[in-house]
């Protein structure tokens, strides 16, 4: 283990060397380009053995990772906003071909207006493509996050790609002390790829994607969503393990913080969560039983896990930095689904938009809004755009 001081850009790039990724091919883009620039010096100076694939677009890109993945190979790709829809396409080949590729995605808002701030509303437009999908909140659960991935994308009970997203510049150009694991001990808990039986192999040649009949499409669909399910199993083991060897665990699916005999709870993920974290400390020590869950993984979404815990709350309040036009809240619409049956009152906000600052001392105001709304039953229905402007 050797302690560093890394970017979550730079984290990324260590984790996927650690992996020792055979292939890599990424398309320049703001504010992901540092990944890959890394992963280039790595192997120019001999570090990384692995093909650098230039290509000219992100499309490309992930049409290289799925090449790769098919004959065997463990890829890895990196973009950001624009850079992601463009690939779009790729997303559900990889995803319906059954492909361990991992992914990272640095949040950025979408344009226009351009804007290069963090924003979860691109990668979380693409939930629906089979992709596993998670949150870290910090530079090192970026590299460790990155490492479990490809454990749990190459476990045959899972065999689906993951994207792991981290907030432009809160977490990928802000730098912090990161424990920087063995090769040696990556080893031992991530070993080679093995090939599994629909890997292409030329000296057994067979067809793989091609046209299916409406008599086996469904089936297909339905074994993706299959092997999501039992992903989660899979994740809350790959975390258990990976805290034996490296001593850092992040709840797998949710983080539960402070949220033993709690009353209310803020729910959010990425780079939110150290801020609400604080807040709660704060509320805390005015008296306030409050609680947070920092969702880790959104899909599989976490259903029974937050269920679990707030059973038994007076309330909670959720904060994210995304919006569905004319439905709400992404995570808002996804929580409340899943915590219909048991009645909480839930107050959805909109905040940091377009990488828009928000700091403890705005989470505290919002509980003590949203506490006065608890006490007098007076529940929004529509989210709250935190520090909207009036515009006329």
């Amino acid at each position: 283990m050797v302690k560093m001081i890394l970017s979550g850009n730079y984290a990324a790039a260590y984790a996927a060397k650690l992996a020792r990724v055979n292939v890599i091919a990424a398309y320049p883009i703001t504010p992901q380009t540092q990944i890959i620039e890394k992963l280039a010096e790595f192997i120019e100076n001999g570090e990384l053995n692995a093909r650098y694939i230039r290509v000219e677009s992100e499309h490309s890109a992930m049409a290289a990772c799925i090449g790769a993945a098919a004959v065997g190979a463990r890829p890895f790709t990196a973009t950001a906003s624009q850079g992601l829809i463009y690939m779009s396409e790729m997303l559900w080949w990889a995803a319906g071909a059954r492909l361990p590729i991992v992914m990272g995605v640095v949040t950025r808002a979408l344009a226009p207006p351009w804007s290069i701030w963090s924003d979860h509303s691109d990668i979380l437009s693409q939930r629906d493509t089979g992709w596993l999908i998670f949150f870290p909140e910090s530079a090192q659960e970026v590299l460790d996050t990155i490492i479990q991935a490809y454990k749990i994308s190459e476990n045959e009970e899972v065999l689906l790609p993951i994207a792991v997203a981290w907030d432009a510049f809160y977490i990928s150009h802000s730098y912090e002390v990161v424990d920087v694991p063995s090769q040696r001990n990556v080893d031992n808990f991530l070993p080679s790829r093995k090939k599994y039986k629909h890997t292409l192999d030329i000296d057994n040649p067979f067809s793989h994607g091609n046209l299916v009949f409406p008599e086996y499409y469904m089936e297909y669909r339905y074994y993706i969503d299959d092997a999501s399910n039992s992903s989660k199993k899979i994740i809350r083991e790959v975390d258990e393990e990976y805290y034996k060897i490296f001593g850092r665990t992040y709840g797998g699916l949710i983080e539960k913080y402070r949220c033993d005999n709690a009353e209310y709870l803020f729910i959010s993920l990425g780079a939110f969560s150290g801020d609400i974290k604080e807040a709660v400390d704060r509320l805390r020590n005015r008296g306030y039983r409050v609680g947070f869950i920092r969702i880790r993984c959104i899909r599989p979404f976490p259903s029974n896990d937050i269920k679990e815990v707030m059973k038994d709350i007076n309330g909670a309040i959720i904060i994210e930095r995304d919006f569905s036009f004319g439905k709400g809240g992404i995570l808002s619409t996804e929580i409340k689904s899943a915590l219909y049956s048991l009645n909480i009152p839930i107050i959805s906000y909109i905040a940091g938009i377009g990488g828009r600052d928000v700091g403890y001392e705005d989470f505290i105001k919002i509980f003590q809004s949203s506490y006065k709304c608890f006490n007098l039953e007076n529940i929004p229905e529509k989210p709250i755009w935190y520090g909207l402007r009036v515009i006329k």
